[in-house]
């Protein structure tokens, strides 16, 4: 065999048991080799190539590693076998370099996503910071009296404010649409039981959603879900405190809720000389218009609500009873008002109102056996079939509805629902209804008008048209002097558009510490702001334009009272929040 075309840089050394030899000649003078013997032992062939890979080209061994590559030469089984050290020696070498480069890339990632991510507001957005600030400022120095407003723990902050917003939760618990979700179910599990636990339901009996973003949110997926596109509803009307999603329209027959849009709605009345619900109207107006909904519950109504006789009338038109509890579910948790739980068969919610959780919607529905046919009424314990609700309210949230749940509001929502099942929580609920009755007192003494003369609840309803105000100008005078009412329509006016009447609620000082005593005092500027509109508007001749209103801020009478709203209102703590 000719070698003389070999590489220069491959290296030959042979040996063998046998006589055989191959001479330089043979080899090629361009070869280069290196010849040793060892004696007796086997002759050992080395092949170096231009990349500087070395291999041993080894006789035929029984014991080779399987990835060895074998071949023959002149006519000698030969094995290729790397040779590993200096090769690993290297291959260490340039994994440290390596390891070394990547920790360092890894750690320049991490720097950046730290400088991104662990920003604070402060730092990330001092824009929003500084506005934020300023909404801290005048929640803490203002006398809050909306109704629906309240303020939360720092837990419930804490829990808004988490990573929880991270997570997609669609669907519901051990049903979700993504995966990762054992942690979350676990959160949602939690507060549905809570919420069960609240207002004192029976699992078996009441089911309950916890994912509407809000009671708007919670009253339509009801619909949706029990009713078929222009199915009729029943609930409050607006002027007489109802809530616009139980199916408002304008006089004028404009159509501003969903609910109206998408269903037929009749609303019924208070009686306009004593401001209550006028059952009797009602039950003649829903034998007529048979509704498949019949609603009760609203939004500025002072009264207690009666249950039963709307269980009556739903009954006898064939309705599903629906309560709509968002102002006043604190007091039923409390037990310090009836309960919609005995008789309704769906009662939804705001968690933000009275329940001092987090701003969102819930949904209790029936669930189980039934105790009743619709349209007869039976003996208690008397059952025909099983609710199907749950199904279909549920399927309604989601998909239909909505997308994926506020996991961070569902796990603030546990959490205040866990306080509301607490004593301390009934002491608190109890001196809220004792702070209506002082300031509706208080006013009543003053000669003011209230709707139904008082109240049962949390808020009062305070007719302005007597002393020759709207609302609307006594609202702004009031939020320059650091005070918040919201406007609020009364029956006989003309309606949401220009109401007569404010709405004033007692939660959220309550919240803040605040007794009978103070509410006195509250009684006092709310008195003070109504001089001070009445003399600002006989000077503007009765109309407050922004130009106007900018103007007002320096105005000597209004300062001092916002001066004397900010002292009061400081002197009270502030949950949540250090000052």
């Amino acid at each position: 065999m000719d070698f003389r075309h070999a590489q220069s840089d491959l290296s030959l050394r042979f040996s063998s048991h046998a006589t055989s030899s191959i001479s330089r000649s043979s080899i090629g003078d361009n070869s280069s080799y290196l010849c040793s013997t060892a004696s007796n032992s086997s002759y050992l062939l080395e092949l170096r190539e231009q990349k500087d890979e070395k291999f041993n080209f080894v006789k035929g061994d029984p014991d080779f590693h399987s990835d060895d590559e074998k071949f023959s030469l002149l006519g000698q089984p030969l094995r290729v076998k790397r040779q590993r050290d200096s090769q690993s020696f290297l291959n260490q070498d340039s994994a440290k370099r390596l390891a070394i480069m990547d920790e360092s890339s890894l750690e320049a990632r991490r720097a950046s996503v730290r400088a991104w991510g662990n920003q604070s507001l402060r730092i990330a957005d001092p824009e929003i910071h500084d506005i934020m600030a300023k909404e801290k400022q005048r929640q803490y120095r203002g006398i809050e009296l909306v109704a629906s407003e309240n303020f939360v723990c720092r837990a419930v902050m804490e829990a808004l404010g988490s990573h929880l917003t991270n997570k997609y939760s669609e669907g519901m618990p051990g049903a979700r649409y993504y995966t990762g979700n054992q942690h979350i179910d676990e959160i949602e599990l939690l507060c549905c039981e809570r919420a069960l636990a609240a207002f004192d339901l029976d699992p078996e009996k009441w089911g309950v959603n916890v994912q509407p973003y809000s009671c708007t949110s919670a009253n339509f997926a009801v619909y949706t879900g029990l009713l078929l596109p222009k199915d009729r509803i029943m609930g409050l009307d607006s002027a007489s405190g109802g809530h616009l999603s139980h199916g408002y329209y304008t006089p004028g027959g404009k159509k501003i809720s969903a609910a109206s849009i998408f269903f037929q709605s009749l609303p019924y009345k208070v009686n306009p000389l004593t401001g209550y619900v006028d059952y009797d109207k009602l039950e003649e107006k829903a034998l007529d218009y048979r509704p498949k909904i019949l609603i009760c519950g609203g939004s500025s109504y002072p009264r207690e609500w009666d249950y039963g006789r709307c269980r009556q009338i739903a009954d006898k038109c064939g309705a599903i009873l629906m309560s709509d509890m968002s102002h006043i579910s604190g007091l039923v948790a409390a037990k310090e008002c009836a309960s919609p739980f005995q008789y309704c068969d769906v009662v939804t919610s705001t968690t933000h109102k009275s329940l001092r959780g987090p701003r969102g919607g819930i949904i209790f529905f029936r669930r189980g056996l039934k105790s009743r046919k619709q349209g007869v009424l039976l003996n208690h314990g008397e059952e025909t079939g099983t609710y199907d609700f749950e199904d279909r309210i549920n399927f309604s949230v989601f998909p239909s509805l909505q997308g994926g749940p506020h996991n961070n509001h569902i796990a603030a929502l546990a959490i205040a629902l866990k306080q509301v099942a607490s004593l301390e929580y009934r002491v608190y609920i109890r001196q809220v209804k004792k702070n209506a009755q002082a300031l509706a007192s208080a006013l009543l003494r003053r000669k003011c008008r209230l709707v139904t003369d008082g109240t049962d609840n949390h808020l009062v309803l305070w007719d302005l048209i007597p002393l020759g105000l709207t609302a609307k100008n006594y609202e702004k005078i009031c939020e320059l002097c650091h005070i918040t009412v919201n406007k609020c329509a009364i029956y006989g006016d003309n309606g949401a558009i220009s109401p007569g009447g404010v709405r004033i609620g007692t939660p959220a000082m309550t919240t803040r510490g605040c007794l009978e005593a103070d509410f006195e005092t509250i009684a006092e500027i709310l008195l003070k702001a109504v001089q001070i509109t009445k003399m600002v508007l006989h000077r503007e001749h009765g109309k407050l334009h922004k130009d106007i209103m900018k103007n007002l801020q320096n105005n000597k009478d209004i300062m001092e009272l916002r001066n004397r709203v900010e002292a009061f209102a400081a002197s009270f703590a502030m949950p949540g929040f250090d000052i």
